[in-house]
């Protein structure tokens, strides 16, 4: 008993920390996520929360003071048609760039997945990231020179004669404009650049998990390739399209840069909230604008929660 008494005692309170935390393993746990869920609970819903309550305010119109009392006469400015203007604007652009974003990524996603081996798979993860590790206002700003007027697009489509075939779409009516620049095909443009490698790597991830067995058995049953597609691969792909999703409608949501710097100025929701509570200074009116795509965004992770997107994320 002596012996051990010394050895106790010669431990040190890194040894006796130790001891601890591998016979109470809890605590050690408890310790670790301490500080994020701290951060979470007092930074990230603590500011929503704030958001939230000041979205029951309402702005005195004489003198322009915010109103610190339970209303819900700001929610109901949203059904103004200015402002459901905005919302509908935005959430058609949300589904848009979403859409085409599906459809370009599906291809790349699926040669990555079936057919990119090694070096090639390796060079394929290098492309998809390497545009997200460049300036986001640079990019913006890249992508405004080269839909301008004077712009590459301009120049390129009036070298083969295509030039007519541009100016026909800018004169669509709610797409074109004066150039590519200023015209919500631009902006359109310029998301789906923007957003397109979060769509891709969700899928990707999808379509490793799709098994050749299957495929090989379909090919057996006797099914053609675009029964194949249909019925095995894009069944079981569906997962990663929708986490996909979940990331361009979202980001799309809102984002306020990419329609100032590209586009008409017809105002999305993220403009919407910058200006409110900018220079305007109506605060729950931008914080009910706010709340909007939350709402919107906890329906479809709900629908997307049933779908297994998660999986796939």
């Amino acid at each position: 008993m002596t012996d051990r008494s010394a050895v106790l005692a010669d431990r040190g309170v890194g040894d006796r920390i130790s001891g601890l935390f591998w016979r109470r393993p809890g605590l050690l746990l408890a310790l670790l996520i301490a500080p994020p869920l701290l951060w979470l609970g007092v930074v990230y819903l603590g500011s929503l929360a704030a958001l939230l309550l000041q979205s029951f305010y309402s702005i005195d119109q004489f003198s322009g003071m915010v109103v610190e009392e339970f209303t819900l006469r700001t929610y109901l400015e949203l059904f103004r048609a200015a402002n459901m203007d905005i919302i509908l604007r935005t959430l058609g652009m949300s589904a848009a760039v979403t859409l085409a974003s599906a459809v370009i990524a599906f291809p790349v996603a699926y040669y990555a997945a079936r057919y990119a081996r090694g070096r090639w798979k390796a060079v394929f993860y290098l492309g998809i990231m390497l545009p997200l590790w460049s300036s986001y206002l640079v990019k913006v700003y890249a992508w405004k020179l080269i839909l301008a007027k004077e712009g590459i697009i301009t120049w390129a489509a009036e070298s083969i004669g295509a030039g007519w075939m541009l100016n026909a779409v800018l004169s669509l009516p709610y797409v074109g404009g004066n150039s590519l620049s200023t015209s919500f095909l631009g902006t359109w443009m310029v998301f789906v650049y923007v957003w397109l490698p979060y769509m891709i790597l969700p899928m990707q991830a999808s379509l490793e998990r799709v098994p050749t067995t299957m495929l090989e058995a379909s090919a057996d049953l006797g099914a053609t390739q675009g029964q194949t597609f249909r019925t095995v691969i894009l069944p079981l792909a569906m997962p990663g399209v929708i986490a996909g999703s979940i990331f361009t409608f979202s980001l799309t949501m809102g984002d306020y840069i990419i329609p100032q710097i590209v586009g008409t100025s017809a105002r999305f929701i993220g403009q919407a909230v910058y200006q409110l509570q900018g220079t305007a200074g109506n605060i729950p009116l931008a914080a009910a604008f706010a709340v909007v795509p939350i709402l919107i965004m906890l329906v479809y992770l709900t629908l997307a929660k049933r779908a297994g997107a998660f999986n796939a994320l």
